[in-house]
C-alpha cells in the first residue's frame, strides 16, 4: 500500500535529478536585464489595460 504513495515522490525526484543535471551549471552568457521585445509587449500591455479601462466606463454609461 505504500508503493502507490512513494512511486510519484521517486519519480519526481528522478526527473528533477535528470532534467536539472544536463548542464554544468550557470549560463555561458549572463542573462540581459530586459528580455528582448521587451517594449513592443509592454506596449500590448498598456494597450490591453486602456482598452479594459474603456470598456468598463462604456458599461457604466450604458446601464
Amino acid at each position: 500500500m505504500r508503493a502507490p504513495r512513494v512511486l510519484p515522490a521517486v519519480l519526481l525526484a528522478l526527473g528533477l535529478a535528470v532534467g536539472c543535471g544536463a548542464h554544468d551549471g550557470a549560463a555561458d552568457e549572463p542573462p540581459s536585464s530586459t528580455p528582448s521585445g521587451y517594449a513592443d509587449m509592454q506596449k500590448k500591455v498598456d494597450a490591453a489595460e486602456s482598452a479594459a479601462a474603456e470598456a468598463d466606463r462604456d458599461a457604466r454609461t450604458d446601464r
